[in-house]
């Protein structure tokens, strides 16, 4: 059923394409190293445009600094396209909020897409102004992600995707959906602590690591919050034996959620009576298939570009598609609750 507020929809659907796209575009700057191409926020070397060529930095504050377009304009254009999200969602943020007397309006999540906005806004200009600190640069891609979610549960709101009730194998599917949604959530922070620490490079063989099943590891300091302002972090700090802890920490968890998400396919098919259900283990099936084969190929290949984005992408559509199977989950319970009300 088609929402009455169609503006907001519509500027929710543009935005949500908007936000995919920036965090693919964020992914692509930090793979080629550009997350301190620009060395200030929100302009780069104190201009929003840039020249086409490598110059040295002859004013201040910037003095003997060069400007590599080739790292600058990625970061540029990842600014651009987060400007434009933040425009779109606040306008239909606005649109939701002043048609708040129609039925089924989404307020309360669109007040807090707001406050995310502002947040994801702070922690982009801290990625520079804190020189990639592994735990902003998490906190970032994990806001995009958060960004993207959140539209996409307001599409669902608004197009009043799931309002029919079915029967009672959602009950028993709800408590294994989330979980699994848990599980994924925890594997995505484990890939971008991964990457804000380039640890990826550490293990170049699949699926041993340096040709050991248990390499030596510091988890300690792997996973250790450093904090020291004055640290460019670009490139990473941590020793090998880090890196290679929180390597092994990403495979390890890839292995538990694959195994979980593919328990939870395999209930959904044998439980679920529905078309709808039938799609969704399909989907999960594939995305999963195709995610495994990525890591696997960012290993083999030594990550490269395409692969490495399409890993990234794949780990979104995985996050849509679980909260997508816990919304329609969860909107069908509350309709059996209404019935059983009314009965």
């Amino acid at each position: 059923m088609l929402s009455e507020n169609k503006f907001a929809l519509y500027f929710l659907c543009i935005a949500f394409l908007v936000a995919f796209s920036v965090v693919l575009l964020g992914a692509y700057t930090r793979l080629k190293d550009a997350g301190l191409g620009c060395p200030d926020w929100p302009a780069c070397y104190g201009k929003f445009t840039l020249p086409n060529h490598t110059q040295q930095i002859s004013h201040g504050p910037f003095i003997g600094k060069t400007l590599n377009p080739k790292k600058a304009w990625p970061e540029m254009i990842h600014r651009y396209a987060a400007a434009s999200l933040v425009i779109l969602s606040f306008a239909a943020t606005v649109l939701i909020i002043y048609q708040y007397r129609l039925p089924q309006q989404p307020v309360k999540i669109a007040v807090l897409l707001l406050f995310l906005l502002f947040f994801q806004g702070l922690l982009g200009k801290w990625t520079v102004t804190l020189q990639l600190n592994p735990l902003i640069v998490m906190s970032h891609l994990l806001g995009g992600l958060a960004l993207l979610s959140l539209l996409w549960i307001l599409i669902c709101r608004l197009a009043r995707l799931f309002s029919k009730p079915a029967s009672n194998f959602h009950k028993t599917l709800k408590s294994w959906a989330t979980f699994g949604l848990v599980l994924l959530i925890i594997q995505i922070c484990l890939g971008g602590w991964t990457s804000a620490n380039y640890a990826a490079f550490v293990c170049p063989d699949f699926p041993t690591c340096q040709n050991r099943w248990w390499p030596a590891m510091s988890f300690h300091e792997g996973f250790h919050l450093h904090w020291n302002t004055a640290v460019n972090y670009e490139g990473g700090i941590l020793s090998p034996t880090a890196r290679t802890a929180i390597q092994m920490s990403h495979r390890i968890m890839a292995v538990i959620t694959s195994l979980y998400l593919g328990l939870l396919i395999y209930k959904i098919v044998n439980i679920s009576n529905t078309h709808f259900m039938r799609r969704i283990a399909f989907l999960l099936a594939l995305l999963l298939v195709m995610q495994i084969s990525l890591g696997a190929l960012n290993v083999v290949w030594m990550l490269p570009l395409p692969i490495a984005m399409a890993h990234n992408a794949i780990a979104a559509l995985l996050l849509l598609t679980l909260i997508t199977l816990n919304i329609s989950l969860n909107e069908v319970t509350w309709w059996e609750q209404v019935q059983n009300y009314n009965k």
